[in-house]
């Protein structure tokens, strides 16, 4: 986190641990202001890679699961990193900022995903830099997101997964009420406080919570190289593109999406106890062994947490998904934003 932005948060009620905000005072209001308001929040605790060079495109066309020649300058997408075993090692929202191609990933993972996909440049000319304190980055979210960001910032993009440059940085759409904004460190308290006459001051487990709810997956150590995309729903998302050519895990990848009907998949649910991404599920149709992990997960505002868990299919239709053991809290599924492929 950037000494001097640390120092503002801090001065506006910020509690933070490591590289994020926990909270601004008041954990339980902040939940609620989730619910039915508007937010802003700081989104430190992610991490940034950015490459850059003249063969930049073509290298991450060769690494990614989706199309990075379509990632226009004007645009956003998410992706995704795999192992040669089709298995996430990471995945990314996406975008361009001035000469770099920027993929903003859970801070936990940076170093050894930068250090796997630096491995592969070679001698190409790309130059890959850990990024995440070049810029203050911020998410807006909630039913006046977009009057707070054309307040603080003049102008909104008027389509999901799309950008805009303005003079003190970058705003990405996200969703129709979701907005990732890239602020050059100067500026950023302008904007914050600008920022602050629509929204509350959230910490971090509150838009963890508001991402989730939206289905948006985040792949963290505990989770690298557990599933294939289309297990935690990144190809419904618009996250792998099966046009183009091969990356690694690529066979994989297209095999599971071809070659006959998911076993395993991701859903929402909530659970009256602590979660964590890592932990194993059960249920009672298959003995002895779990029946799927939870990816994500954050506290709910009425109590409990809520989670995005891949599980057996089968079991998660026409069973009830248990925490961490065969008799342990019971998950409740919730209905995601969008509807999975049969």
């Amino acid at each position: 986190m950037i000494e001097s932005w640390k120092i503002f948060l801090q001065s506006q009620g910020a509690l933070i641990e490591d590289r994020g905000v926990l909270h601004f005072g008041d954990p339980v209001r902040e939940r609620a202001a989730a619910v039915d308001g508007t937010i802003v929040s700081d989104l430190s605790q992610l991490g940034v890679i950015a490459f850059a060079g003249d063969d930049t495109a073509t290298f991450l066309q060769s690494q990614l699961t989706n199309d990075v020649r379509g990632l226009h300058a004007d645009s956003a997408q998410w992706n995704a990193y795999c192992s040669p075993k089709g298995r996430l090692l990471g995945n990314f929202l996406m975008w361009r900022q001035a000469d770099d191609y920027c993929l903003q990933l859970a801070g936990d993972i940076l170093p050894s995903v930068q250090k796997r996909l630096t491995m592969f440049i070679m001698r190409a000319k790309v130059q890959a830099r850990d990024a995440s304190d070049d810029n203050v980055r911020l998410v807006v979210a909630g039913k006046q997101a977009a009057a707070a960001v054309n307040a603080a910032l003049g102008t909104t993009p008027e389509t999901a997964m799309s950008s805009v440059t303005v003079e003190d940085g970058l705003v990405i759409r996200v969703g129709d009420d979701k907005f990732v904004l890239s602020v050059a460190p100067g500026h950023a308290a302008k904007v914050w406080q600008s920022l602050c006459a629509f929204a509350t001051p959230v910490g971090a487990p509150v838009w963890d919570w508001l991402r989730l709810n939206a289905g948006i997956p985040m792949i963290v150590t505990a989770t690298q190289e557990q599933f294939v995309p289309q297990m935690v729903n990144l190809e419904v998302i618009g996250g792998v593109s099966f046009q183009k050519g091969c990356y690694p895990g690529q066979e994989i990848v297209a095999r599971s999406q071809y070659l006959g009907k998911l076993k395993r998949r991701m859903f929402l649910a909530h659970v009256d106890a602590e979660a964590a991404p890592g932990d194993a599920l059960f249920s009672a149709d298959i003995e002895g062994q779990a029946t799927g992990t939870v990816v994500n997960a954050a506290p709910a505002p009425g109590g409990g947490f809520d989670v995005l868990v891949v599980a057996q299919v089968e079991s998660a239709q026409t069973q009830t998904l248990h925490l961490k053991a065969a008799d342990g809290a019971a998950l409740t599924l919730k209905p995601l934003p969008y509807t999975l492929p049969e």
